[in-house]
């Protein structure tokens, strides 16, 4: 088999994270389709919850903040290519529209089976492509004021937690876009927002300042620096404020009387909207990632380059094959909804779902850098 070439032009380590990410993503949505008769809360019960559906939901963690993270980063090395700078506003813009649509019609459809569902849930991909409209209409400003504003959000976003709106305002409505989870539209249809949007702006803006760390001029040893640095602040940061409830969390969290459960509830984080605990966590090991797989070259390596090559094709052909699958073996077994029965049993699906994606994902890469399609480079 010969090795998966990476382009040139991109830097090998973000194809490799986001490839990564994207993998364990599958653990989640396979456990979303096989396993949700074990529900699990946001944050978890740390008392209740077996812990290897906890551990397996708190690796799933670590997906939406690197993706989106690495969505601002890529968008400063479309900006600055070697040959000179270029506006990205239409670039942003354009994909940002498309993933919208793209949720609303297609991922809905993965999720709900239906093209006439009663609840139509704005997810990951909006939040995406919000924040891509954002960033085009900031991405201009200079980059240590993108910096400040995305940091201000991220470590300030807690501190509204508490504010609420009179139902049925254009401010409640506002307020469950940017910060609330809850229902933005309840007749005719349903429509739910998952992702608040708020807090990923921050990411997404954080992401775009520390583009420079990947232009050409920047020596990889200094990058990697950098990265580490930033990295081990942020943990240590957490350290602090999670370890006396001081801020970040609106759960605070409370020893156990195992050391495991105490850990559960420490490594407890809320996700919707993504608290600072949250993304101090996520992102300061996202950052290490980043810095420490530069300098791998193994064949594991190449694998999630190639899922990382082609992220939004993965990411849709994985829902359709899990509402296929599930369909199927229901249908086999004679029940409205297929189920499984322990928590490794998820971890094997995602593996096999990797296997079978594996090639389609890999030939459509190839297809997606050798086309002068430009509707191909959107997936």
């Amino acid at each position: 088999m010969k090795p998966v070439k990476i382009p040139s032009q991109r830097i090998a380590s973000i194809d490799v994270v986001r490839g990564l990410v994207m993998l364990i993503m599958t653990i989640d949505h396979v456990r979303e389709t096989f396993y949700l008769q074990h529900q699990v809360s946001d944050p978890m019960d740390a008392a209740t919850t077996d812990p290897a559906l906890f551990f397996s939901r708190l690796a799933a963690h670590f997906c939406a903040p690197m993706f989106v993270f690495l969505t601002g980063l890529s968008a400063w090395l479309y900006a600055n290519p070697a040959s000179g700078a270029r506006s990205a506003t239409g670039f942003l813009a354009k994909r940002g529209i498309f993933l919208i649509l793209l949720e609303i019609v297609v991922i809905n459809f993965a999720w709900t089976g239906t093209f006439t569902p009663q609840t139509v849930y704005l997810q990951v991909m909006w939040a995406i492509g919000l924040s891509m409209l954002a960033l085009a209409l900031l991405h201009r400003l200079p980059l240590m004021l993108l910096a400040t504003v995305g940091a201000a959000i991220v470590f300030g976003h807690n501190a509204l937690s508490g504010v609420s709106f009179a139902p049925d305002t254009w401010a409640a409505s506002a307020w469950t876009i940017l910060e609330q989870r809850g229902y933005l539209i309840q007749d005719p249809v349903r429509v739910r927002i998952s992702y608040p949007l708020l807090a990923w702006i921050g990411v997404i803006l954080l992401g775009y300042a520390c583009g420079p760390l990947y232009a050409r001029a920047m020596l990889p040893a200094q990058r990697r620096r950098w990265l580490v640095i930033a990295g081990v602040a942020s943990l240590l940061l957490l350290a602090v404020l999670r370890t006396w409830n001081i801020y970040g969390e609106t759960l605070p969290w409370a020893p156990h009387d195992t050391l495991l459960r105490s850990a559960m509830s420490w490594l407890n984080f809320t996700k919707y909207p993504p608290s600072l605990d949250f993304l101090l966590l996520t992102l300061g090991v996202g950052v290490l990632v980043l810095a420490w797989i530069e300098r791998i070259d193994a064949g594991w390596v190449r694998v999630c380059a190639v899922f990382g090559g082609a992220p939004l094709f993965f990411y849709i052909a994985h829902l359709y094959l899990l509402l296929a699958a599930q369909r199927a073996a229901a249908f086999v077994l004679g029940v409205p909804r297929a189920d499984i029965d322990h928590v490794w049993q998820v971890w094997l699906g995602s593996v096999l779902l990797a296997v079978l994606l594996y090639w389609p994902t890999r030939r459509f890469g190839q297809y997606k850098r050798d086309s002068g399609k430009a509707w191909v480079r959107y997936l």
